[in-house]
């Protein structure tokens, strides 16, 4: 326990040490290297700096969703080019199969919402997946960029009317939770869905119809009293 304990500090020292030259700028660098290969502990960062620059946090929110959106750009190229035998690997046939249903659907939410939310979402899975099925790249940075503006907005203000500890409790919750919290977002996208068909129904309902004789209707003229 020591052991670990003189580990996890002396990581935080490291960390410490490579962020503070960095200013603002180390919160936008360790979102680019999480959100491409190497997963890096970026919800503690973020915090971090929120909670010793409170009055700059909304600041810190755009930097974190930038860097997500280049790191995650990383893997956007590396689907693009040839990520579907990589997909394919780390995702089961059925898995694959929902997923690309998932983006035949609803492809800006099948992406959005994920970005939205902490680990364990297997995020990297699903920003190759966007590439593997061809989603416009512009399509992909709005997707990534709105998702985790929305998660760090969140966390920013959290950490400042709660503190730093919350990260703790979420990181709690997803781990024990992760399966409802999932089947949630799910009811959440179907219910839009939903609301969206209706919606385009009623458009077309209110639509005017064309008449059943064109020419009837041209030639008809109103009569004179």
């Amino acid at each position: 326990m020591n052991a670990i304990k003189h580990l996890l500090k002396g990581y935080a020292e490291w960390l410490k040490a490579v962020l503070l030259p960095l200013g603002p700028w180390g919160v936008f660098a360790f979102a680019a290297i999480d959100g491409s290969l190497l997963g890096m502990p970026l919800d503690a960062v973020f915090v971090g700096y929120v909670y010793h620059d409170r009055p700059r946090f909304l600041l810190y929110a755009l930097l974190a969703a930038a860097g997500s959106v280049v790191g995650s750009s990383v893997l956007y190229v590396i689907g693009y080019t040839g990520g579907e035998v990589l997909l394919r690997k780390r995702l089961s046939p059925e898995r694959f199969a929902k997923i690309h249903a998932s983006f035949e659907k609803h492809e800006f939410l099948t992406l959005m919402v994920p970005a939205m939310l902490p680990p364990p979402m297997p995020l990297k899975a699903i920003v190759l997946s966007a590439a593997v099925f061809e989603m416009s790249y512009g399509h992909f940075v709005l997707a990534i960029f709105l998702g985790r503006c929305i998660r760090f907005v969140i966390e920013g203000l959290l950490t400042i009317y709660i503190g730093p500890h919350f990260v703790e409790l979420v990181s709690a919750v997803f781990a024990h939770h992760f399966i409802l919290l999932l089947l949630g977002m799910l009811a959440a996208l179907v219910a839009v869905w939903v609301w969206q068909r209706r919606r385009q129904a009623a458009k077309t309902s209110g639509a005017p119809q064309p008449a059943d004789d064109p020419a009837a209707v041209t030639s008809w003229r109103p009569d004179k009293n």
